[in-house]
């Protein structure tokens, strides 16, 4: 009797432990919880007598369900992890502007091949070079928003950011930005050179320390930012040769005086929006529109002769004289479009072409690129055939300049020695 009696205790603990979870798998507030049961005291001996032996099936269902409830806590943990990563996530790629630092990326790695020289491109390094210009671009960003915290809260555009929005902190935001900017910064000075990771970090100060307050204080702002915005192909130009030459001015001229005309629509189709966050834009002090649009007309026209100096200093091809030309046109064409009808469908219409212009201009640039072989190559074709042709007219040359000397006795005799001599030569 008396050992059914402990046989039916040990069994009936052994049931009621199995449906509890592991404790080490749950919270430490369950896990009281789970210590404090097995302090209960045991099932009496007359129901087990009565019931005679314990039920497998009660036991193994009792299992099962631990089981289950262990698994739906770890599936509800890694749910809250991956909900919480995608938050951050989704904040780290609005606080980076993370398109914007994409076509930051594309510049400096065009600037990157068109550096190289070679047909064959060094990958890894164009890949370095990416990378260390998208953590660069990402921690000047982010110091942008960091700064205008209140001015964005105050625009439509911009008040759904992350910090105005209060999805993350300050603090947080300071050290994303300053492991971007640094990691960036070290990842150029290590891989490529020292010219890269100055041009990076320089560039990071210029746009976070002094683009960003000049918005508030005067329009010129455009201007400083159109020099931020020209500075990446240049980087990856000299991350690629480790020097700047002045085939490396063409991309960054081109991008300076492009900036121009996409914000100026920019700003005339958001004044309303940069009025209200304090923005000191030059639309704000042209309510006409015709400065701005004359500025970003002009602007248009100057990028007009890039395509001949890129083919006359042996960067590109002929072809790409005819291509860069006819695309100048057309954005020059919406601008002069905008400049007689200063309307937003017309400002829209000359924003949309901005964006069309940079990737086919630099698209353009990397198609008809002439490599160093090329260019070698082009030289001693050039070289061949000027002395062919050399060959051929030198000796009538030399007969004509012979014939053109005049006697030294009709010298000797000239009334006028003062008269320039006469020529004497006969066709």
């Amino acid at each position: 009797m008396w050992r059914r009696s402990v046989v039916s205790r040990f069994s009936s603990r052994i049931s009621v432990s199995s449906s509890l979870p592991d404790p080490r798998l749950i919270p430490w507030s369950h896990e009281f919880c789970a210590v404090n049961s097995f302090s209960q005291p045991p099932i009496s001996s007359e129901s087990t007598i009565s019931g005679n032996k314990s039920d497998p099936n009660r036991v193994f269902a009792s299992s099962t369900v631990a089981a289950a409830t262990t698994t739906g806590e770890i599936s509800s943990r890694v749910s809250g992890l991956v909900g919480l990563g995608y938050h951050y996530g989704r904040c780290y790629w609005e606080l980076s502007k993370a398109k914007l630092s994409m076509l930051v990326v594309a510049t400096s790695g065009t600037g990157y091949i068109l550096g190289t020289g070679n047909a064959a491109i060094d990958l890894p390094g164009l890949c370095y070079t990416c990378a260390g210009t998208m953590m660069i671009a990402a921690s000047a960003n982010s110091l942008n928003q960091i700064f205008e915290i209140s001015n964005d809260a105050k625009m439509k555009r911009t008040m759904q950011r992350p910090l105005p929005a209060g999805r993350m902190s300050v603090p947080h935001a300071v050290a994303w930005a300053t492991i971007a900017g640094t990691s960036g910064a070290c990842l150029l000075a290590s891989k490529t050179n020292m010219l890269a990771a100055g041009l990076a970090s320089a560039n990071l100060v210029l746009y976070a320390f002094v683009y960003t307050p000049l918005k508030q204080l005067h329009p010129i702002n455009t201007w400083v930012g159109a020099v931020v915005g020209a500075i990446p192909p240049l980087l990856g130009w000299a991350a690629a040769s480790g020097q700047i030459s002045y085939n490396s001015v063409i991309l960054p001229a081109a991008l300076y005086f492009w900036q121009i005309p996409h914000f100026m629509a920019l700003a005339h189709l958001c004044r309303n929006d940069y009025a209200a966050g304090g923005y000191k834009m030059l639309s704000l002090f042209d309510p006409s529109g015709k400065r701005i649009a004359a500025v970003a007309l002009r602007n248009c026209f100057y990028m007009v002769p890039l395509g001949f100096i890129a083919y006359d200093w042996g960067l590109t091809s002929s072809w790409f004289v005819a291509e860069s030309t006819l695309l100048t046109l057309a954005i020059a064409a919406t601008a002069f479009s905008f400049y007689r009808d200063r309307t937003m469908h017309k400002a829209r219409k000359m924003f949309h072409a901005s964006l069309l212009f940079l990737p086919v201009f630099m698209s353009g640039l990397l198609l008809h690129r002439v490599s160093n072989e090329n260019q070698q190559q082009l030289i001693q074709e050039a070289g061949l055939t000027n002395s062919l042709s050399g060959e051929v007219k030198t000796p009538k040359r030399k007969k004509r300049v012979a014939s053109s000397q005049p006697p030294v006795a009709y010298a000797s005799v000239a009334p006028f020695p003062f008269l320039p001599a006469p020529s004497f030569y006969s066709p």
